[in-house]
């Protein structure tokens, strides 16, 4: 399904249904610090109903799953949520097919809902009031990001410029350590109790960067098939002539809870 937002690549078509293969096999890179940190919070676990929305190919909850929560995952790409299913055989969550404006849980479902890599797509101001009606009370939202820091990480500095190359008004470019951004409209029945800002490594092979570049908005979600050819030629001879076998790339993680009020 082709998405459009004036504000997120200039306007320029994106399906992560596209690049569903890629995103299983070489998006599933957050290490076990980025899901310690939700721990901390004491969500996701115990008997707690979450539900992940922006699921993608479930990460989020095939990852925490032995954490005893029970998960439901949603996004808008049916390509998206087959690859959840399939990697998501016999763990009981369920999964859906529809945009995060138009869920529709009965009141009271949730203790947690989450959101990684994913909120800043959302209309905030219907889907914050949904939320609100879905959550128990003292429910929480979670908002999870990871990105890697071009300005401080040479092999993903290279890696970004040759994606600019071929998508010049990506927006996903030129990120750097700061809070996740919460929009207004958010804080009208949620209040910011948490937030945190960190480093960390992820260690890739040459094909797993290679394919976690692939797998991103302004590559295999965006360019034809054609062009992500050409990207991935150039990508793969640029990293034999500027890495080794094995690195790490350094990447900022941040962590944003916002807890339902109590009126």
């Amino acid at each position: 399904m082709n998405i459009t937002d004036k504000n997120i690549d200039g306007g320029k078509a994106f399906d992560w249904g596209k690049t569903s293969a890629d995103y299983a096999r070489f998006r599933d890179i957050y290490p076990q610090e980025f899901y310690g940190k939700i721990l901390n919070r004491n969500l996701c676990m115990n008997g707690q109903s979450v539900l992940d929305v922006g699921t993608g190919t479930g990460v989020i909850p095939r990852n925490m799953y032995k954490y005893g929560a029970s998960w439901t995952g949603t996004d808008i790409s049916k390509e998206q949520i087959e690859m959840a299913e399939i990697l998501s055989k016999d763990m009981g969550i369920k999964y859906y097919t529809a945009a995060t404006e138009e869920i529709d849980f009965p009141d009271n479902s949730f203790d947690v809902i989450t959101a990684c890599q994913c909120f800043w797509y959302f209309d905030h101001e219907r889907v914050m009031p949904n939320f609100y009606r879905m959550l128990k009370p003292g429910g929480s939202i979670l908002v999870l990001y990871m990105a890697w820091l071009p300005f401080e990480d040479k092999i993903a500095n290279a890696s970004e410029n040759l994606v600019l190359k071929y998508s010049p008004n990506w927006s996903g470019a030129g990120e750097t350590l700061h809070p996740i951004d919460i929009p207004e409209c958010c804080l009208r029945k949620f209040e910011l109790v948490y937030h945190e800002e960190y480093r960390l490594n992820v260690h890739f092979t040459a094909e797993s960067w290679n394919g976690r570049m692939k797998a991103c908005r302004g590559v295999g979600a965006s360019l034809s098939a054609e062009e992500i050819s050409a990207w991935e030629r150039e990508h793969i001879k640029l990293l034999s002539e500027i890495s080794p076998e094995e690195f790490n790339i350094l990447h900022y993680a941040a962590i944003a809870e916002l807890r339902k009020h109590s009126i």
